[in-house]
Protein backbone atom coordinates (compact mmCIF):
# COMPACT_ATOMS: atom_id res chain seq x y z
CA UNK A 1 0.00 0.00 0.00
CA UNK A 2 1.27 3.19 -0.77
CA UNK A 3 1.81 5.82 1.55
CA UNK A 4 1.12 9.63 1.29
CA UNK A 5 0.28 13.06 2.80
CA UNK A 6 -3.44 13.45 2.19
CA UNK A 7 -3.22 17.20 2.96
CA UNK A 8 -0.13 17.38 0.35
CA UNK A 9 -2.89 18.37 -2.26
CA UNK A 10 -0.19 19.57 -4.66
CA UNK A 11 1.99 16.25 -4.73
CA UNK A 12 -1.82 14.55 -5.08
CA UNK A 13 -2.87 16.73 -7.80
CA UNK A 14 0.41 16.60 -10.19
CA UNK A 15 1.28 13.13 -9.42
CA UNK A 16 -1.12 11.88 -11.58
CA UNK A 17 1.55 11.06 -14.75
CA UNK A 18 3.22 8.72 -12.36
CA UNK A 19 -0.31 6.94 -12.12
CA UNK A 20 -0.60 3.57 -12.75
CA UNK A 21 -4.13 4.06 -14.22
CA UNK A 22 -3.10 6.58 -16.33
CA UNK A 23 -0.35 4.00 -18.00
CA UNK A 24 -2.81 1.76 -18.61
CA UNK A 25 -5.40 4.07 -20.07
CA UNK A 26 -2.48 6.10 -22.34
CA UNK A 27 -2.61 3.84 -25.55
CA UNK A 28 -6.59 4.06 -25.09
CA UNK A 29 -6.46 7.25 -24.59
CA UNK A 30 -4.12 8.13 -27.56
CA UNK A 31 -6.11 6.00 -29.90
CA UNK A 32 -9.44 8.06 -28.79
CA UNK A 33 -7.45 11.48 -29.60
CA UNK A 34 -6.51 10.00 -33.20
CA UNK A 35 -10.73 9.71 -33.61
CA UNK A 36 -12.23 12.64 -31.96
CA UNK A 37 -9.32 14.56 -33.88
CA UNK A 38 -10.73 12.09 -37.54
CA UNK A 39 -13.71 13.34 -37.08
CA UNK A 40 -13.02 16.83 -35.87
CA UNK A 41 -11.05 16.94 -39.27
CA UNK A 42 -13.74 15.86 -41.76
CA UNK A 43 -16.37 17.92 -39.86
CA UNK A 44 -14.84 21.19 -39.51
CA UNK A 45 -12.06 21.35 -42.41
CA UNK A 46 -13.19 18.77 -45.34
CA UNK A 47 -16.82 19.67 -44.48
CA UNK A 48 -17.70 16.11 -45.92
CA UNK A 49 -19.34 14.94 -42.81
CA UNK A 50 -22.12 16.64 -40.65
CA UNK A 51 -22.44 15.84 -37.13
CA UNK A 52 -25.38 17.15 -35.23
CA UNK A 53 -25.21 18.09 -31.63
CA UNK A 54 -26.05 15.00 -29.17
CA UNK A 55 -25.65 16.41 -25.75
CA UNK A 56 -28.88 16.62 -23.97
CA UNK A 57 -28.74 12.16 -25.17
CA UNK A 58 -25.51 12.07 -23.48
CA UNK A 59 -25.90 14.00 -19.99
CA UNK A 60 -28.70 11.37 -19.78
CA UNK A 61 -26.92 9.18 -20.29
CA UNK A 62 -23.46 9.76 -18.34
CA UNK A 63 -25.47 10.54 -15.63
CA UNK A 64 -26.70 6.66 -15.49
CA UNK A 65 -23.13 5.40 -16.49
CA UNK A 66 -22.07 7.75 -12.98
CA UNK A 67 -24.50 6.07 -10.83
CA UNK A 68 -23.35 2.89 -11.91
CA UNK A 69 -20.00 3.82 -11.45
CA UNK A 70 -20.99 4.73 -7.87
CA UNK A 71 -22.59 1.99 -6.99
CA UNK A 72 -19.38 -0.08 -8.42
CA UNK A 73 -16.47 1.88 -6.33
CA UNK A 74 -18.95 1.44 -3.50
CA UNK A 75 -18.68 -2.14 -3.43
CA UNK A 76 -15.09 -2.32 -4.46
CA UNK A 77 -14.23 -0.43 -1.32
CA UNK A 78 -16.90 -2.31 0.59
CA UNK A 79 -14.61 -5.36 -0.46
CA UNK A 80 -11.36 -3.30 0.57
CA UNK A 81 -12.82 -2.07 4.06
CA UNK A 82 -13.74 -5.59 4.91
CA UNK A 83 -10.51 -6.96 4.61
CA UNK A 84 -8.65 -4.13 6.38
CA UNK A 85 -11.37 -5.04 9.22
CA UNK A 86 -10.54 -8.64 8.99
CA UNK A 87 -6.82 -8.01 9.31
CA UNK A 88 -7.41 -5.58 12.08
CA UNK A 89 -8.99 -8.28 14.03
CA UNK A 90 -6.37 -10.44 13.31
CA UNK A 91 -3.48 -8.59 15.13
CA UNK A 92 -5.97 -7.98 17.74
CA UNK A 93 -6.78 -11.54 18.18
CA UNK A 94 -2.81 -12.52 17.94
CA UNK A 95 -2.16 -10.00 20.68
CA UNK A 96 -5.07 -11.26 23.26
CA UNK A 97 -4.21 -15.01 22.64
CA UNK A 98 -0.77 -14.47 23.23
CA UNK A 99 -1.32 -12.30 26.46
CA UNK A 100 -3.34 -15.02 27.96
CA UNK A 101 -0.82 -18.22 27.11
CA UNK A 102 1.81 -15.77 28.77
CA UNK A 103 -0.82 -15.00 31.82
CA UNK A 104 -1.34 -18.77 31.91
CA UNK A 105 1.84 -20.49 31.23
CA UNK A 106 4.12 -20.65 34.34
CA UNK A 107 7.39 -18.26 34.52
CA UNK A 108 9.75 -20.96 33.43
CA UNK A 109 7.76 -22.13 30.89
CA UNK A 110 9.48 -19.24 28.32
CA UNK A 111 10.67 -21.89 25.92
CA UNK A 112 6.89 -22.90 25.51
CA UNK A 113 5.81 -19.36 25.38
CA UNK A 114 8.21 -18.64 22.48
CA UNK A 115 6.80 -21.70 20.39
CA UNK A 116 3.00 -20.48 20.63
CA UNK A 117 4.49 -17.01 19.57
CA UNK A 118 5.86 -18.44 16.48
CA UNK A 119 2.78 -20.65 15.70
CA UNK A 120 0.80 -17.25 15.89
CA UNK A 121 3.50 -14.95 14.36
CA UNK A 122 3.85 -17.63 11.39
CA UNK A 123 -0.11 -17.70 10.96
CA UNK A 124 -0.22 -14.50 10.04
CA UNK A 125 2.82 -14.12 7.49
CA UNK A 126 1.45 -18.09 5.94
CA UNK A 127 -2.16 -16.20 5.05
CA UNK A 128 -0.73 -13.29 3.81
CA UNK A 129 1.11 -15.19 1.47
CA UNK A 130 -1.53 -17.84 1.07
CA UNK A 131 -3.85 -14.78 -0.32
CA UNK A 132 -1.38 -14.31 -3.27
CA UNK A 133 -0.87 -17.70 -4.03
CA UNK A 134 2.19 -18.37 -3.23
CA UNK A 135 4.48 -19.27 -0.32
CA UNK A 136 7.80 -17.71 0.90
CA UNK A 137 9.77 -19.77 3.68
CA UNK A 138 12.17 -17.02 4.63
CA UNK A 139 9.20 -15.21 6.62
CA UNK A 140 8.38 -17.92 8.50
CA UNK A 141 10.59 -19.28 11.55
CA UNK A 142 11.27 -22.13 12.60
CA UNK A 143 8.78 -24.34 15.21
CA UNK A 144 10.17 -27.92 17.08
CA UNK A 145 6.69 -29.71 15.81
CA UNK A 146 5.60 -28.10 12.71
CA UNK A 147 8.87 -27.88 10.31
CA UNK A 148 9.00 -25.56 7.66
CA UNK A 149 10.31 -27.90 4.92
CA UNK A 150 7.06 -29.59 5.62
CA UNK A 151 4.69 -26.84 5.24
CA UNK A 152 6.12 -27.12 1.62
CA UNK A 153 3.99 -29.79 0.49
CA UNK A 154 0.45 -28.98 1.95
CA UNK A 155 -1.78 -26.81 0.09
CA UNK A 156 -3.57 -25.23 2.86
CA UNK A 157 -0.63 -24.03 5.09
CA UNK A 158 -2.86 -21.51 7.74
CA UNK A 159 -5.23 -24.65 8.68
CA UNK A 160 -1.99 -26.54 9.00
CA UNK A 161 -0.75 -24.25 11.57
CA UNK A 162 -4.22 -23.63 13.07
CA UNK A 163 -3.90 -27.04 13.73
CA UNK A 164 -0.58 -27.28 15.42
CA UNK A 165 -2.21 -24.32 17.58
CA UNK A 166 -4.90 -26.53 18.83
CA UNK A 167 -3.20 -29.36 19.42
CA UNK A 168 -0.62 -27.69 21.92
CA UNK A 169 -2.84 -26.07 23.40
CA UNK A 170 -4.76 -29.07 23.80
CA UNK A 171 -1.31 -30.84 24.88
CA UNK A 172 -1.08 -27.43 27.49
CA UNK A 173 -4.14 -29.34 29.22
CA UNK A 174 -2.76 -33.39 29.01
CA UNK A 175 0.57 -32.07 30.67
CA UNK A 176 -1.59 -29.99 33.65
CA UNK A 177 0.00 -26.65 32.46
CA UNK A 178 -3.74 -24.75 32.25
CA UNK A 179 -6.97 -25.99 33.24
CA UNK A 180 -9.59 -27.25 30.44
CA UNK A 181 -11.73 -24.17 31.47
CA UNK A 182 -8.21 -21.59 30.48
CA UNK A 183 -8.73 -24.20 27.54
CA UNK A 184 -11.95 -22.86 26.62
CA UNK A 185 -10.95 -19.37 27.11
CA UNK A 186 -8.28 -19.47 24.37
CA UNK A 187 -10.74 -21.21 21.89
CA UNK A 188 -11.95 -17.88 20.94
CA UNK A 189 -9.17 -16.72 19.65
CA UNK A 190 -7.99 -19.63 18.04
CA UNK A 191 -11.17 -20.29 16.64
CA UNK A 192 -11.02 -16.63 15.17
CA UNK A 193 -7.89 -17.49 13.26
CA UNK A 194 -9.89 -19.63 10.89
CA UNK A 195 -12.67 -17.41 10.65
CA UNK A 196 -10.42 -14.84 9.24
CA UNK A 197 -9.19 -16.92 6.60
CA UNK A 198 -12.50 -18.01 5.46
CA UNK A 199 -13.47 -14.54 5.35
CA UNK A 200 -10.85 -13.38 3.32
CA UNK A 201 -10.89 -16.07 1.16
CA UNK A 202 -14.25 -15.46 0.49
CA UNK A 203 -13.58 -11.38 -0.50
CA UNK A 204 -11.02 -13.36 -2.55
CA UNK A 205 -12.93 -15.84 -4.69
CA UNK A 206 -15.89 -14.18 -5.26
CA UNK A 207 -15.15 -11.05 -8.00
CA UNK A 208 -17.90 -8.85 -8.92
CA UNK A 209 -20.62 -10.78 -11.37
CA UNK A 210 -18.70 -11.09 -14.87
CA UNK A 211 -22.00 -9.52 -16.65
CA UNK A 212 -21.76 -6.58 -14.51
CA UNK A 213 -18.11 -5.92 -15.01
CA UNK A 214 -18.50 -6.18 -18.96
CA UNK A 215 -22.10 -4.14 -19.11
CA UNK A 216 -19.76 -1.18 -17.31
CA UNK A 217 -17.32 -1.61 -19.53
CA UNK A 218 -19.20 -1.82 -22.51
CA UNK A 219 -21.49 1.28 -22.07
CA UNK A 220 -18.22 3.16 -21.27
CA UNK A 221 -17.18 2.03 -24.53
CA UNK A 222 -19.95 2.90 -26.44
CA UNK A 223 -20.72 6.71 -24.69
CA UNK A 224 -17.12 7.21 -24.95
CA UNK A 225 -16.69 6.58 -29.34
CA UNK A 226 -20.32 8.01 -29.63
CA UNK A 227 -19.46 11.46 -27.50
CA UNK A 228 -16.91 13.17 -30.54
CA UNK A 229 -19.87 13.22 -32.78
CA UNK A 230 -22.05 15.12 -30.50
CA UNK A 231 -20.01 17.75 -29.02
CA UNK A 232 -18.30 18.36 -32.42
CA UNK A 233 -20.99 20.88 -33.13
CA UNK A 234 -20.89 22.81 -30.52
CA UNK A 235 -17.04 22.89 -29.35
CA UNK A 236 -15.17 22.13 -31.91
CA UNK A 237 -11.64 21.33 -31.83
CA UNK A 238 -11.62 21.42 -27.92
CA UNK A 239 -14.29 18.35 -28.61
CA UNK A 240 -10.86 16.22 -28.21
CA UNK A 241 -9.44 17.08 -24.48
CA UNK A 242 -13.00 17.12 -23.21
CA UNK A 243 -13.20 13.44 -24.42
CA UNK A 244 -10.09 12.13 -23.15
CA UNK A 245 -11.06 13.98 -19.78
CA UNK A 246 -14.17 12.21 -19.66
CA UNK A 247 -12.56 8.76 -20.93
CA UNK A 248 -9.93 9.12 -17.99
CA UNK A 249 -12.60 9.83 -15.51
CA UNK A 250 -14.86 7.17 -16.28
CA UNK A 251 -12.41 4.25 -17.70
CA UNK A 252 -9.88 5.50 -14.16
CA UNK A 253 -12.68 4.87 -11.82
CA UNK A 254 -13.24 1.44 -13.21
CA UNK A 255 -9.93 0.14 -13.39
CA UNK A 256 -9.76 1.69 -9.44
CA UNK A 257 -12.65 -0.55 -8.40
CA UNK A 258 -11.08 -3.45 -10.22
CA UNK A 259 -7.91 -3.15 -7.99
CA UNK A 260 -9.28 -2.35 -4.71
CA UNK A 261 -11.81 -5.13 -5.25
CA UNK A 262 -8.90 -8.01 -4.37
CA UNK A 263 -6.74 -6.13 -1.87
CA UNK A 264 -4.80 -8.58 -1.31
CA UNK A 265 -2.52 -8.26 -3.75
CA UNK A 266 1.01 -6.21 -4.34
CA UNK A 267 -0.44 -3.47 -5.81
CA UNK A 268 -0.10 0.04 -4.64
CA UNK A 269 -4.05 0.61 -3.38
CA UNK A 270 -3.99 -3.12 -1.93
CA UNK A 271 -3.77 -3.68 2.05
CA UNK A 272 -0.23 -3.26 3.76
CA UNK A 273 -0.45 -6.93 4.94
CA UNK A 274 3.52 -7.54 5.22
CA UNK A 275 3.58 -4.08 7.65
CA UNK A 276 0.58 -5.76 9.30
CA UNK A 277 1.81 -9.14 9.74
CA UNK A 278 5.08 -7.74 10.80
CA UNK A 279 3.32 -5.64 13.32
CA UNK A 280 2.15 -9.14 14.75
CA UNK A 281 5.30 -10.31 15.04
CA UNK A 282 6.34 -7.44 16.64
CA UNK A 283 4.33 -7.35 19.50
CA UNK A 284 4.35 -10.58 20.36
CA UNK A 285 7.86 -10.72 21.09
CA UNK A 286 7.37 -7.56 23.17
CA UNK A 287 4.98 -9.47 24.95
CA UNK A 288 6.63 -12.61 26.03
CA UNK A 289 9.82 -10.36 26.61
CA UNK A 290 8.08 -8.36 28.94
CA UNK A 291 5.68 -9.84 30.65
CA UNK A 292 6.93 -12.91 32.16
Amino acid sequence: MKAYNPKDWSSLIFNFHKSDTFRMLLPAMLGLAILSGGLCYLHIELKCVTFRSTTVMHSLLGFVISLLLVFRTNTAYDRWWEGRKIWGDLVNNSRNLMLKYTAFLPTEKQELKNEFRILITNYSFALKEHLRGGFKEEFLEEHPRLHIQDLKNINHIPNRIAQQLYTDSDALVKQNLISEEKLIVLNEELRSFTNATGACERIKKTPIPYSYSTFIKRIIFLYIVTLPIGLIPDLKWATIPIVLFVFYAFAGLELLAEEIEDPFGFERNDLPTDDLANTIKKNLIEIINVIH
